[in-house]
Formats: structure tokens, sequence, C-alpha cells
């Protein structure tokens, strides 16, 4: 607890969003340490589609949170991955995953996160990302550089693509193919089995690029790209357009993170292989593998 205290302190001291910061860093560290205690001891398993999981340590982590937003900001309107969107009508929201790669948790893979950000009149503008297990947390604020532990950090500054290291993940129809020819261009890809800690890591580095071509939500995207995007890296939808819409379906959303020299090329790849996928139902072939989602 008093390791997490000198970020908590300083997010206090800094500009508007001060306040909200350290709200959002501390309670993602308090639900982090209830998520790490349950760690390979999660309990049963429900299913909420066919490949979608959640155990009871989701619901008590976004309870825990759920109930320290209304504590200490009675006015805003809270909306989680799995209490789902209250009645508050408010223009701030705070938008929640309590464990954002519950799979890998179930099954003791380390790699999963909080994530918890507010969003104001449609955008975010404070965001946490906390890993329970390695005790790190990303943040940032609207008036503020992303941190790590404090630390201020920035996205990857590598000058060739060809060196790039990025978590992908891509869906819809032939997607082999359509990795493949991103692979061609970078140094190597990873799919790591949570969309909010991969989209985090943007933000230091750690990979230099992230995109999944669908499947995301709100609450996977909202704190993770806001960080990146303060940390300075360019953060788009796979049309080039605004990359938050806390108003879309589950599941519909798509992104793409990089540095700003290497935007633009990543994007059109994932476009060209969009719109070349559908050569292989033309052409007679096979369906390809449905690939991994970074978020389940």
């Amino acid at each position: 607890m008093t390791a997490a205290l000198p970020a908590i302190e300083a997010a206090m001291s800094t500009g508007r969003w001060g306040v909200e910061l350290a709200a959002a860093i501390e309670l993602a560290q308090s639900a982090g340490r209830l998520v790490a205690a349950r760690y390979e001891d999660s309990g049963p398993v429900a299913y909420k589609g066919a490949r979608d999981i959640v155990t009871e340590v989701d619901h008590a982590a976004e309870a825990l949170i759920r109930a320290g937003i209304a504590e200490r900001f009675p006015a805003d309107a809270f909306y989680g991955e799995e209490s789902g969107r209250d009645a508050t009508v408010a223009a701030r929201v705070w938008v929640c995953d309590p464990v954002d790669g519950t799979i890998n948790y179930a099954n003791g893979l380390p790699f999963f996160c909080v994530s918890l950000a507010l969003v104001a009149d449609g955008r975010p503008v404070v965001g946490a990302v906390h890993d329970p297990l390695r005790r790190e947390t990303f943040a940032a604020a609207a008036d503020g550089p992303a941190t790590l532990d404090d630390r201020p950090v920035r996205a990857s500054a590598k000058g060739r693509l060809s060196d790039v290291v990025m978590a992908l993940a891509v869906g819809g129809r032939a997607p082999a193919r359509r990795i493949a020819r991103v692979r061609h261009e970078i140094r190597v890809s990873r799919t790591m089995g949570s969309a909010a800690l991969s989209l985090a890591y943007v933000a230091n580095g750690r990979f230099d690029a992230f995109s999944q071509t669908n499947g995301l939500s709100a609450w996977d995207v909202a704190a993770a790209g806001f960080i990146a995007e303060r940390a300075g890296a360019v953060v788009t939808d796979l049309d080039g357009g605004p990359w938050f819409d806390l108003g879309a379906p589950t599941g519909g959303i798509g992104i793409l993170a990089a540095p700003a020299p290497h935007h633009a090329r990543l994007l059109a790849l994932l476009r060209e292989a969009k719109r070349a996928a559908p050569v292989r139902r033309s052409a007679g072939l096979p369906p390809a593998v449905r690939p991994p989602q970074e978020t389940r």
C-alpha cells in the first residue's frame, strides 16, 4: 500500500483533473489488490458468450470501484463491463473494466489488468491501467503527461518500421492474410490476451504499436487509448478517425495506436489487407481460422 502512495499524492497535486486522477489510481490499485489476492483461485467461471467468460472476482472488483466512485463523485455516472451503465444522466462517466484479460486470469496466465477512465463530454480525460501482479500503474490526465508509477513516459521513437514490435489482433475475413501483410513490414507481432494492458504498453514503448481490428468495447480502450495518446502515440479507429465512442456497441470498436512516423503506413497496411480479404473467398479458398482476440 505504501508503495502506491507517492503516485496518488503526486496525481492529486497536478492540474484540473488531479483529484480525479488520484481517485482513478487509488481505486484501480485497490481493485488490483483484490484481484491479485485471488490469482489462481478465482472461483467459478460463468459464460457471457461462446468465448467470453466472467469470474466472481470480476464482479467483486467492479463493485469495489463502483462504490468508491459513488462515494467520491456521487453526481457522476458509472459504466462497467459487468454491471453495465447506471441510470445517472451526467456529462461525466466513469468507464471500468475490472479485469481485462479474464481468460488469462482464470487460467493463471500473468497478463491482465484493471482499467478505469473518466469520460467528460464524450472524451476520456483521466485514465489508469493497473497491472496487479507487476504492481505497475500507467496513468494520465488531460492536462498532464502519461506516467508509469509517477514517472513520465513516452511512446516509441524507433525510426524504422522494420524494427516495430506490435500487439496485433485481426478479425474478420482472411485474418491470416491480413496479419501477414503487416508482419511483412514490422519486426514481429504478439497477441497477449489483454487489450487494455497491451495498449497501455504503447505509452512507454514496450509495444511500439497496437491494433485490434474489431471486438473491442469502450471499457477496453477508454483508459489505455487515452494514456497512449498522452504519451505521444497517434490513436485512431481503423478509418483514421476518432478512436473513442462511448456509445459504440459492445465489441464494435477497432483501434490503431502507433508512433506518428509509422501510424499512416500501419493504417494503410491494415486497410489494404481488409480490402484484399474477400479475394480468398472469391477464389474458392477455404475460410481462414479465426485468430485470438486481445480481450476476452
